[in-house]
C-alpha cells in the first residue's frame, strides 16, 4: 500500500503573514518554563521512545500550513525523525503512514 499524496490533504488558506506570526509564537513558548516542563519528560510524542530533553523538538499537532496554531494545546515534544516524517498531516494521517511503513530506530 503506498502513502497518500500530500496533494489531496486538506489544507487551509492560512497566508504567510499568519504563518510568520504563529511561528513568532512557538519561538517565544520554546523559551517559557511550560516548554521546558513539557520536554523535561524525554518522551517523544509519536513513538513514545526516550531521548534527552534538548533533542526533542517542539511540533504542531495540527501543522501551521493546515490552520494549526501555536497554543500549549497544539503543541508536542517530539523527536526529530517523528517530527520530519510526519511534515504537514494531521496525527491520524501520520498514523496510518506510519502503520505502512516500518519503525524507526
Amino acid at each position: 500500500m503506498g502513502r497518500t499524496p500530500l496533494k489531496s490533504a486538506f489544507f487551509s488558506d492560512t497566508t504567510s503573514a499568519d504563518i510568520q506570526r504563529e511561528k513568532n509564537r512557538a519561538r517565544e513558548l520554546r523559551r517559557s518554563a511550560w516548554w521546558k516542563r513539557k520536554r523535561a519528560s524525554g518522551v517523544c510524542y509519536y513513538c513514545q521512545q526516550q531521548f534527552p530533553p534538548a533533542e526533542l523538538t517542539m511540533d504542531h499537532l495540527v501543522p501551521l500550513v493546515r490552520g494549526g496554531r501555536s497554543t500549549k494545546g497544539n503543541l508536542v515534544a517530539a523527536c526529530k525523525d517523528c517530527n520530519s516524517k510526519k511534515k504537514y498531516a494531521l496525527p491520524w494521517e501520520w498514523e496510518i503512514e506510519q502503520m505502512q511503513s516500518p519503525p524507526h530506530e
